[in-house]
């Protein structure tokens, strides 16, 4: 794959500017009433739509209101209630293992740091950054598909991995990374998507290295 020309600290600087002119109150679109439910939406949305998880879970969030029901679910009737979301079968075992954690180190409540949110089964960094941003308003960033995918035809990173992209794109843009994640995720999600992205009259054209590479 060609490589992108990279963005200047000038050009960094701008498009920071210009992601938070645009999406200046953005939150996640996963539809949540506490840190337990937001936890299981993040969860379920690695691979998966928001708008799929938001399908499932109100029947889930009804049938296991808390980490206890939860904790002491059936993995068969867990798995009926995602069958319709992407990996299901190690998703349904990961939620019932992370209820049973909650319960056994953290008193029954979901813990309100990074450090300790990955600890939990099935949930990464990537997962546990995402929580935090929405729930707490860190100045964290998360690095999904969509925020990979715009990170690069911006020339903001090189990385291979979500890890490293994430890494790369705190240290240039350091202030309002919560904003900036949910911003990021949203252009991607409407805009700058992987196929056929909307280039006509888009704010960020004059900062965009390619619309080809990285379709992911």
């Amino acid at each position: 794959m060609a490589k992108v020309k990279k963005a200047t600290r000038k050009e960094t600087e701008e498009i920071k500017a210009l992601f938070l002119e645009h999406y200046p109150d953005s939150v996640t679109e996963l539809e949540y009433k506490n840190i337990y439910e937001l936890l299981i939406a993040v969860m379920l949305s690695a691979q998966c739509t928001d708008k799929r998880v938001n399908i499932i879970t109100p029947a889930l969030f009804e049938k296991y209101p808390d980490p206890v029901s939860l904790a002491n679910a059936d993995l068969n009737e867990v798995k009926s209630y995602l069958n319709t979301c992407s990996f299901f079968n190690n998703k349904a075992k990961n939620l019932i293992k992370m209820a049973q954690s909650v319960i056994e180190n953290y008193r029954g409540e979901i813990p309100l740091e990074r450090d300790e949110l990955v600890k939990l089964a099935g949930v990464g960094q990537k997962t546990a950054n995402v929580v935090m941003i929405e729930y707490t308003g860190a100045n964290l960033m998360a690095v999904d598909t969509h925020v990979f995918r715009v990170a690069h035809r911006l020339g903001l990173s090189e990385a291979k991995t979500a890890l490293k992209c994430e890494e790369e794109l705190s240290k240039k843009f350091k202030t309002d990374l919560h904003r900036l994640h949910q911003a990021m995720v949203l252009f991607g999600r409407y805009r700058c998507k992987a196929v056929k992205p909307d280039c006509d009259d888009c704010f960020m054209a004059a900062h965009c290295k390619t619309k080809e590479s990285f379709k992911v």
